[in-house]
């Protein structure tokens, strides 16, 4: 019977990411505007006018590009000991952030914010922002080399996921 467990992680926004989210929506606006209208009192010159209204309609789709951005989820996928971790961006977008089998772990269990990691170590956030359930995994990948992967994994995926730990970590638990 194959293990299988999937999970939707949306990112909860901070203060700082809306503050930022709101900042570039206003410069980008006023950057458009500023071209469409330079442009505009261009009239006698219509190769100017023409690409400043063309910068300008570059800048107001640049802007919804990057303001579209901002917007998080991670998955978690679970296979057979396998863990696949995806970035989606504007639920549009999907960038694979790691592939890793569960019997790697190293060191896997509750995250606190005291915890060290090493300089030579990666830190892979895959996280909501709230600090008061999320988990870390130790390992090592041949891509990335030593990682810590910080996550939220629900009931069902833990369940999983401590099926196939190696059998040092499981009596940790």
């Amino acid at each position: 019977m194959d293990n299988f467990a999937e999970q939707l992680v949306k990112k909860n926004e901070t203060s700082s990411d809306k503050a930022r989210r709101v900042v570039m929506l206003i410069v980008g606006v006023l950057f458009t505007v500023s071209l469409a209208l330079l442009s505009l009192l261009q009239s006698g010159r219509p190769v100017v006018s023409f690409l400043g209204l063309f910068l300008a309609a570059a800048a107001g789709y640049g802007t919804y590009y990057f303001v579209q951005n901002t917007y998080v989820e991670y998955e978690y996928t679970f296979t057979n000991g396998e863990l696949d971790v995806d970035k989606i961006i504007a639920k549009k977008k999907r960038r694979e952030m790691l592939s890793t089998s569960i019997r790697q772990f190293t060191d896997f269990g509750k995250y606190d914010n005291g915890m060290d990691e090493t300089d030579d170590m990666t830190v892979i956030l895959a996280t909501d922002n709230i600090a008061s359930h999320e988990y870390y995994a130790d390992f090592t990948d041949k891509t990335v080399g030593k990682a810590r992967l910080i996550f939220v994994p629900d009931d069902r995926m833990l369940e999983n996921i401590r099926k196939f730990l190696p059998a040092r970590l499981r009596a940790k638990q």
